[in-house]
C-alpha cells in the first residue's frame, strides 16, 4: 500500500520557525513531524509519496530515498493550488487504494490502521467548537451526508482532521473538480462528491491528534509526546552530584554537570551540555548539542539543535531555534498580570493562543544581548539581534 503526505506548503502561520525549514522538519520530542508521521503508518504501507515543493532540498537531504523500511518518493508540487491539486500530481505513483494526510499533524498509529480497514474514508475527531473545522454529517452507519467547512450551523461536532483512505477513483473526480473560491482544487469538495454517490464515509479517531497550526502547538505536541511515548533512558553521563525526579532521557554523549536539578519528563538530545547549576522544569526538550549553561532555569521549552543558553537566564514555555544563543541575564516573560490567554501577532493579525502560559518564539541563528527581556508571545525572526539591556515589547523581525 502507497501513503501520500502533503508536505508542499509555505506555512506562514509558523513563522520564524518555519522561514528556515518546511513545517513537516519541525521537531516534536527530537524528531521530526515527517518522521512520527511515517512511523505511525501500519506495516502495509511499504511506499510513501510525498508531496514537496517550499524547502523540498531539506526534506530529500534529511530523508533520502528509504526510511524505517519505506521506500520515499518525492513528487513536486510546483504550484500551490490545494490539497486535490497536490494529490493529482501523485496520480501517475498510484493505482491501487491508498491513505492520504496533512504533513503538519500528528496521528496516532492505532487510528491510521482502523482507517486503512476501509475503501473510502476520512478520519474525524470530535471537537469542541466545530465552527472552527470543516465538519462532517453522517447516518446512522457512519457514512458521510455532507462536509461543510467552518459552519455557521453547529450541526455536528465530528471535524475532518485531515487523513484519508481512497481509491484511484479519487483522481476521476478531482480532474473533475472545480476550483473552490480560493481558485483550489480541495479535497473536501471531490469528498463530498463521493459522499453524494454514498461511497464515503467517517472513522472516528480514538487516539490523539495533534494539529501544528502555530508555533505555539508545538508545546502541546511536545509535551503530548514526552508524557505518553517517552522511555527513560541514560546513553549519557549524569553527575552523582545531580539530582533527578520523573522520566528523564539522556541522548549519547551528553553530560550533566553537577548541581543539575532535574524534574521530568525531560528530553536531552545526543552531545549535549547541562550545568552546572541549573533547572530543568517538565516538558523540556534539548536538541542534538543544545547547551544549558550555570544558573539558567528552563521549563517546557523546546531548543532545537545547537541552541545555547549558557548564562543566569530563564526561558519559559518557549521555542528557540537551531543555533540560537541568548546572552547572560535573557529572561522570557511567559504570564500576563491579569491572568488572561496571550496574544501574539500571526500575518498583522492578533490570534488568541488558547495558553495563558507562554514565553517567546525565537528563530535559528538569533543572538540577543546580556540582560535581554521579552514579553510573552513574541517573536524574533532568524538571525535577528538584540542590544545589552534590550525589553522586546514587539516582534522583532528581519
Amino acid at each position: 500500500m502507497n501513503a501520500v503526505i502533503f508536505a508542499a506548503g509555505k506555512s506562514t502561520r509558523t513563522y520564524p520557525l518555519t522561514l528556515t525549514r518546511p513545517k513537516p522538519l519541525l521537531p516534536v520530542a527530537n524528531k521530526a513531524i515527517l518522521a512520527h508521521q511515517i512511523d505511525a503508518l501500519p506495516s502495509a504501507v511499504d511506499k510513501v509519496i510525498v508531496v514537496v515543493g517550499y524547502r523540498q532540498e531539506m526534506i530529500r537531504e534529511a530523508f533520502g530515498n528509504e526510511y524505517s523500511g519505506r521506500a520515499l518518493v518525492y513528487v513536486e508540487q510546483t504550484e500551490q493550488k490545494g490539497t486535490g491539486h497536490a494529490l493529482l500530481q501523485c496520480a501517475s505513483e498510484i493505482d491501487a487504494p491508498f491513505m492520504a494526510f496533512n504533513g503538519d499533524d500528528l496521528y496516532a498509529a492505532e487510528d491510521f490502521a482502523r482507517l486503512v480497514e476501509h475503501d473510502q474514508a476520512a478520519l474525524a475527531k470530535e471537537v469542541e467548537d466545530p465552527r472552527l473545522y470543516g465538519i462532517f454529517e453522517v447516518d446512522d452507519e457512519n457514512n458521510v451526508v455532507r462536509l461543510v467547512e467552518k459552519p455557521k450551523e453547529v450541526f455536528s461536532n465530528l471535524a475532518n482532521i485531515g487523513a484519508y483512505k481512497f481509491t484511484p477513483e479519487i483522481f476521476e473526480v478531482l480532474a473533475h473538480t472545480a476550483p473552490s473560491e480560493r481558485g483550489e482544487i480541495e479535497i473536501t469538495s471531490a469528498i463530498q462528491t463521493l459522499a453524494e454517490r454514498g461511497d464515503f464515509r467517517v472513522v472516528t479517531a480514538e487516539g490523539y491528534w495533534l494539529p501544528i497550526g502555530y508555533p505555539w502547538h508545538l508545546l502541546d505536541a511536545n509535551a503530548y509526546m514526552l508524557d505518553n511515548q517517552m522511555a527513560s533512558e541514560n546513553h549519557g553521563s549524569i553527575s552523582e552530584k545531580a539530582e533527578v525526579h520523573g522520566p528523564l532521557y539522556v541522548g549519547t554523549g551528553s553530560v550533566i554537570r553537577p548541581g543539575v536539578y532535574i524534574e521530568g519528563p525531560v528530553m536531552i538530545g545526543e552531545g549535549c551540555t547541562v550545568g552546572p547549576n541549573c533547572y530543568l522544569r517538565p516538558g523540556t526538550v534539548l536538541g542534538d548539542g543544545a547547551k544549558v549553561g550555570q544558573g539558567c532555569e528552563l521549563k517546557n521549552t523546546i531548543l532545537m539543535a545547537g541552541a545555547a543558553v549558557p548564562h543566569l537566564s530563564y526561558v519559559g514555555d518557549s521555542v528557540v531555534g537551531e543555533k540560537a544563543n541568548l546572552g547572560c541575564g535573557t529572561i522570557t516573560a511567559n504570564f500576563r498580570h491579569d491572568g488572561k490567554n496571550h496574544r501574539s501577532k500571526v500575518k498583522d493579525v492578533l490570534v488568541d493562543t488558547g495558553r495563558r502560559k507562554l514565553g517567546a518564539i525565537i528563530g535559528d541563528g538569533v543572538h540577543t544581548g546580556i540582560n535581554t527581556s521579552i514579553y510573552p508571545g513574541r517573536k524574533l525572526w532568524p538571525h535577528t539581534m538584540t542590544l545589552p539591556g534590550d525589553v522586546v515589547t514587539k516582534d522583532i523581525e528581519s
